[in-house]
């Protein structure tokens, strides 16, 4: 069972989002600010952190940079009234991976969670590989033999979702949602932007192609 820190300073929303949360089957760990969210973290190992961002002592910012900053990567939700796109800007600096704006659906709220703890066991899993080929998230490379491409971020993950899943097909929604997020501006022609490198990078690897399947998304398949 996953362990959820929510960190939120009213009472009443700290107290429905954690009921929501163990109605779904999670642990919920409640925080008052940024400052006892990092208390509880010294004491219990936490999956995904949801945080308010305007709260006394530590804000959502500050807790979210402090995180990154020591270089831990536990996938932040951030919930807010905030709801100006310099404001979201400002968050996602911080380091947050989503982002939503009071009043919250907490149906979505559940389903935000469940992406992001998708993308997090991901990640989570470090190496994969397929015939002579490893892709090592830790550095974001991937390499075969003595040949070693490191990759952008976001070209590394789409790879490494589709390779971790071989001949398994991924929609092209799925795939935005996981890698770049419900709320991303970005479009499906980002993803084809992104593919279309991918596929020219790793156009000569003997191990693996990258498929388009017509209508649905895309796979990666094993090159026997």
């Amino acid at each position: 069972m996953f362990n959820i820190l929510v960190v939120e300073d009213k009472r009443d929303l700290r107290e429905l989002f954690c009921d929501v949360l163990k109605e779904n089957g999670y642990h919920a760990f409640p925080a008052s600010d940024g400052r006892e969210a990092l208390d509880q973290m010294a004491h219990y190992s936490i999956d995904l952190i949801i945080s308010d961002i305007m709260m006394p002592g530590m804000d959502g910012y500050e807790l979210t940079r402090s995180l990154r900053e020591a270089n831990d990567l536990t996938p932040v939700l951030m919930i807010t009234a905030k709801a100006d796109a310099t404001d979201k800007r400002k968050g996602f600096r911080a380091g947050t991976d989503d982002y939503m704006v009071k009043p919250v659906d907490v149906n979505e709220m559940i389903w935000r969670v469940e992406a992001l703890l998708r993308r997090s066991r991901m990640i989570s899993r470090r190496k994969t590989t397929i015939g002579q080929t490893t892709f090592d998230c830790d550095t974001m490379t991937v390499q075969r033999g003595e040949e070693k491409t490191e990759l952008p971020q976001k070209e590394f993950f789409l790879l490494y979702k589709l390779v971790s899943s071989p001949n398994r097909i991924f929609t092209r929604q799925q795939i935005m949602d996981d890698i770049w997020g419900p709320d991303s501006e970005s479009d499906i022609h980002t993803l084809e932007v992104h593919m279309s490198r991918l596929r020219e990078r790793f156009k000569s690897n003997p191990d693996f192609s990258l498929v388009t399947v017509r209508g649905l998304g895309y796979k990666a398949v094993k090159t026997e």
